[in-house]
């Protein structure tokens, strides 16, 4: 009912930006470093109250952690917080975990440091779904400019 540290950080030290194609939802987790920790987190989404709770959710949890502390929060630690989500909300939870984990990639990349195994591989994996969703929308709207022709 009353979303937390909504907006951007116009200097942010890493933006993350992340969605779901199935429901719409949309997310965008900002970071501002000091010395290891997430010293603020805004967010900015579009899409669901589940959504948007998650994503207030996930930058409490993250503010005034270190890199790795944040780095070590779960869905069901998000979804926990907020008194539980609907089993078809869960994917709520994950999507706000996985813009801040982008952020935080973001921010590693940029300033040369070491990026943690785990931390890659998630990257990789939503860099994967991502060309996966642009691969089947380019065939969708392919397909849809013939339709319109016949």
């Amino acid at each position: 009912m009353n979303p937390r540290n909504v907006g951007e950080i116009p200097d942010a030290d890493g933006v993350g930006k992340v969605g779901n194609p199935i429901c719409g939802d949309m997310m965008t987790v900002y970071i501002k470093v000091k010395d290891n920790r997430l010293e603020d987190v805004k967010f900015k989404t579009f899409g669901c109250g589940a959504a948007i709770a998650t994503s207030s959710m996930v930058t409490e949890l993250a503010k005034g952690k270190t890199i790795e502390e944040a780095l070590r929060i779960t869905r069901t630690e998000v979804a926990d917080s907020l008194g539980g989500l609907p089993p078809i909300k869960i994917h709520c939870s994950v999507l706000a975990v996985d813009g801040l984990s982008e952020a935080i990639y973001e921010y590693l990349s940029k300033n040369g440091l070491p990026i943690p195994e785990e931390l890659d591989r998630r990257h990789k994996r939503l860099e994967t779904e991502l060309e996966n969703i642009k691969k089947r929308y380019a065939e969708f709207a392919k397909l849809e400019e013939e339709l319109l022709r016949e």
